[in-house]
């Protein structure tokens, strides 16, 4: 029988975490030790290496995600083992795995198989504590605002129009929606209100984005809680929260530092969802793997529409990186899927439903290539039942756009069974190209929402509701109008309906509303039925998790 990735994990031996540090030059003194497995990389250390040459930055996207899946998180543990196993000096940067999809549907998201992150129940549960440090300065700005209105609110603010929602790192539908400061006013003014997932509060946004605890405290000064009877924006800064909230958040701004299971460092921080926020871990982590490796192989989140574009046209642009290359996962599995196969019926050859499904990886690799301005190649999971004339399909069509296709086999292999993807990354990183954001700064809102579902969806545009149309205006009048967007868009489609699969055609995205960010610095444009707060499936992942009374975990996967 097959072991599980909690049981692949726990069967092979970690290296303390010094000698991790010390084999990319991290000095013991940069670090806070967590035990001896984990630690935090003082974040103050990269000022000091600005001299530093940079390493080339790899980025791993996929195509738009399925139930069948595609293996992102795994691909790019393997790929950085990969490169280690050819020489290279390799780090990988992630996020960190949010309570809610681990206890929903996920289980687990530290890799698979013999590519892993470790230790693997720590990240996945709790891990250095940074998003629990997120919630509570979060709610301590929530629990502000409210005392604010309690003791007299002489900012006048108008609580039928506060955007600032308290957060829980679990996804728990019953708290979408509620109504609080009940039962007499000892006990706050009654209003109606919601919770978020942690990983959805801008606060976490902001923390990927900061550079410094300066720059962190300047961003959450200019938080927007929500309006005031004359419609005037009211701030954290108002509220004279933003020095408090920082001080929760001492620690948590600085990166983590673990190990793949074959002791490759891996800096994992922050963990904003890409469907909802801009899906990548810190740019802090992503910079100091930069100084300390030839090659940072980082994520984005979903498919290379909502992640990818993201990572490009928000943290790219604001934090000055540029991608040398890019690798695009996906499945014969997850094609068949796209080309309308039952997921009981993906065990069975079906060479037309892989090519029904491929107009999904093509629009894909398009965006990357003409929109993106960036090299690319297809790292293909292979699964026991594909078939060679179902390879081949894929092979054929990477071809019409010379794009290279790679079998993968990390997954049972580790960094064995990815040596032909390093080595082909290597050589794609070399390449010229022309890196290109989406749109442009100065584009007007509405453009910059036209372009990315034209140009990267493959839609015909978009239609704004009243509300959004008003909030549109309203934002540029408040000179928000330069900001880039975060699209908060289903990740099962290019079109904002997720039953489209493929590639559909001819759809415009709905935009039902906008709303900024301006401590983060973008703004979020929600389409579609799209929530902040997820909900348990009717068989919660939860359901599996145990422990023993050793202190062993089951259940992760």
């Amino acid at each position: 029988m097959a072991q599980s990735d909690i049981e692949i994990a726990n069967s092979v031996p970690m290296k303390p975490i010094l000698e991790v540090a010390k084999s990319i030059g991290i000095a013991e003194d940069d670090l806070t030790l967590y035990g001896n497995y984990k630690a935090k990389i003082d974040a103050r250390r990269l000022a000091r290496l600005d001299k530093q040459k940079d390493g080339k930055l790899i980025l791993v996207t996929a195509i738009s995600p399925t139930p069948a899946g595609e293996g992102k998180t795994t691909t790019s543990v393997g790929l950085v083992d990969a490169l280690t196993h050819i020489g290279k000096k390799a780090v990988i940067a992630l996020r960190e795995p949010s309570l809610g999809p681990v206890f929903g549907v996920k289980g687990g998201a530290a890799g698979g198989g013999y590519a892993q992150v470790v230790p693997m129940e720590d990240i996945n549960l709790h891990f250095t504590g940074d998003f629990h440090a997120i919630g509570a300065a979060n709610n301590l700005l929530a629990a502000l605002i409210d005392n604010h209105i309690h003791h007299g609110n002489t900012l006048r603010i108008d609580s039928r129009r506060i955007t600032w929602k308290r957060v829980v790192d679990m996804n728990d539908r019953q708290l979408r929606h509620i109504v609080d400061g009940l039962q007499g006013k000892v006990n706050g003014v009654p209003r109606e209100d919601g919770y978020d997932i942690t990983v959805a509060s801008e606060i976490m946004a902001i923390l990927c984005l900061a550079t410094s605890i300066s720059d962190l405290k300047a961003r959450l000064e200019k938080i927007i809680i929500g309006y005031n009877d004359q419609g005037v924006p009211v701030t954290a800064g108002d509220l004279k929260a933003a020095g408090a909230m920082a001080a929760l958040l001492k620690d948590a701004i600085h990166p983590n530092l673990v190990q793949t299971l074959e002791h490759t460092p891996a800096i994992i921080h922050g963990g904003p969802f890409a469907n909802i926020a801009h899906g990548c871990n810190s740019v802090l982590a992503t910079k100091l793997a930069l100084k300390y490796a030839d090659y940072a192989v980082t994520e984005a989140g979903f498919g290379a529409d909502l992640g990818a574009e993201k990572f490009i046209d928000i943290k790219c642009r604001l934090a000055g990186l540029r991608p040398a290359a890019v690798v695009l996962v996906a499945t014969i599995r997850a094609l068949k899927m796209h080309g309308g196969v039952a997921k009981a019926d993906l065990g069975a050859e079906n060479v037309q439903a892989v090519l029904a499904g491929l107009p999904n990886l093509d629009k894909h690799l398009e965006t990357i290539q003409e929109v993106y301005g960036l090299p690319v190649l297809v790292a293909l999971n292979k699964f026991p039942l594909d078939t060679d004339a179902e390879l081949q399909a894929v092979y054929d069509a990477c071809e019409k756009r010379q794009v290279d296709v790679v079998i993968s086999d990390v997954w049972a292999k580790g960094g064995a069974g990815g040596r032909e993807l390093a080595e082909k990354v290597v050589a794609l990183a070399q390449r010229d190209h022309h890196f290109n954001f989406v749109y442009q700064e100065d584009d007007s809102i509405e453009t910059k929402l036209t372009k990315i579902v034209t140009k990267v969806y493959g839609g015909k545009g978009i239609t704004l509701t009243a509300a959004a149309r008003k909030e549109l205006k309203a934002l540029e009048e408040l000179g928000f109008g330069h900001y880039p967007i975060c699209m908060a868009k289903t990740q099962y489609s290019f079109s904002d309906d997720p039953k489209k699969l493929g590639a559909p055609k001819d759809f415009t995205i709905k935009i039902t509303n906008l709303k900024v960010s301006a401590g983060a610095g973008f703004i979020v444009a929600l389409t579609g039925a799209i929530m902040t707060m997820p909900g348990l499936p009717k068989q919660p992942a939860s359901e599996k998790i145990d422990i023993d009374d050793a202190g062993n975990i089951t259940g992760l996967f």
